[in-house]
C-alpha cells in the first residue's frame, strides 16, 4: 500500500477495503475488529460486531463481496428506522 493511498484513507477522501483494512490491523498488531471499529465499521454492540464479523470471516465471500455487504448493513443501521409495517427485530 502507497503512502499517498494511506493518506487519503486518513483524510477520509478513500474508503478502504476490508482487506486492506485488515492488513492495516496486521501492520498495526491489533485485531481487525479492533480497527473495523475504530474505522466506524463496526459498532461497539456486540450483536452488530458479531453479524459483521460473520460476515467478514466468511471464506465463501470476496473481499469486495464483503465490504459490500457490510456497508449495506451500516447503511440500513444509520437509517434506524425499519420502513413502515416492517417489524424492527426488537422481539
Amino acid at each position: 500500500m502507497s503512502n499517498p493511498y494511506l493518506s487519503q484513507i486518513e483524510r477520509g477522501l478513500r474508503q478502504p477495503s476490508a482487506k486492506i483494512l485488515k492488513d492495516i490491523a496486521k501492520a498495526l498488531r491489533i485485531s481487525a475488529e479492533t480497527l473495523y471499529v475504530k474505522a466506524g465499521i463496526l459498532d461497539e454492540e456486540t450483536e452488530d460486531a458479531d453479524l459483521v464479523v460473520a460476515i467478514l470471516r466468511d471464506p465463501h465471500l470476496t473481499e469486495r463481496q464483503k465490504q459490500v455487504l457490510v456497508d449495506i448493513y451500516a447503511s440500513f443501521r444509520a437509517g434506524g428506522q425499519a420502513p413502515a409495517g416492517e417489524p424492527t427485530g426488537g422481539g
